[in-house]
């Protein structure tokens, strides 16, 4: 990304940040698997946005890294962290052009409305054995409703299940506008 990138990100979270904090994705709440009280384990909530997947997470006991190139939507996070009195959680301002993360270092990295096809092998390095993805993203079906939308960004049928062959997939569902999954790495 660029900084026309993190100007048009910030611009979009620019519209949120007066609006009440969004509840976290349905499907992450779905999907997530408790931490037990005497375990610690890491999560990633990689292009958080306004964080509210990753305050979430942190909330169930995860040490929770959220990643976002908008300062603004970092900034909504940070609000949210503090009035919530959350702990355990780092906002990262980073530009996932140039992610690179730790072999096996989260136990759960989830993605929701993002898409950026060379950071698969990224996120699947960093992802420990036994731990998962949860991966949530707009499919071509959603030209339908949004025209203008960059083909690019969008999965094609399929697809995404592709990039976890030889994962056991806990989920699967092609739905009208977007494409999820939940895979557990080997």
């Amino acid at each position: 990304m660029s900084t026309e990138d993190r100007v048009r990100w910030d611009g979009i979270f620019k519209k949120w940040v007066t609006q009440p904090y969004p509840q976290p994705d349905p499907f992450l709440l779905q999907f997530t698997p408790i931490v037990p009280a005497d375990e610690k384990r890491r999560a990633l909530d990689l292009c958080s946005g306004l964080g509210q997947n990753g305050v979430w997470l942190a909330e169930q006991g995860y040490s929770a890294d959220l990643m976002d190139i908008s300062r603004v939507g970092l900034q909504r996070a940070s609000q949210e962290v503090t009035a919530r009195n959350v702990r355990n959680i780092n906002l990262l301002r980073i530009d996932v052009d140039f992610l690179q993360l730790e072999n096996e270092t989260y136990n759960l990295i989830c993605v929701f409305r993002y898409l950026r096809r060379s950071l698969f092998p990224v996120i699947q390095r960093g992802v420990k054995r036994g731990g998962r993805v949860i991966y949530e993203t707009f499919n071509k079906h959603y030209l339908r409703l949004v025209p203008e939308f960059n083909p690019e960004f969008l999965l094609e049928t399929g697809e995404l299940k592709s990039y976890f062959e030889g994962w056991q997939i806990l989920h699967e569902e092609e739905l009208d506008h977007h494409s999820r999954i939940v895979a557990i790495k080997p």
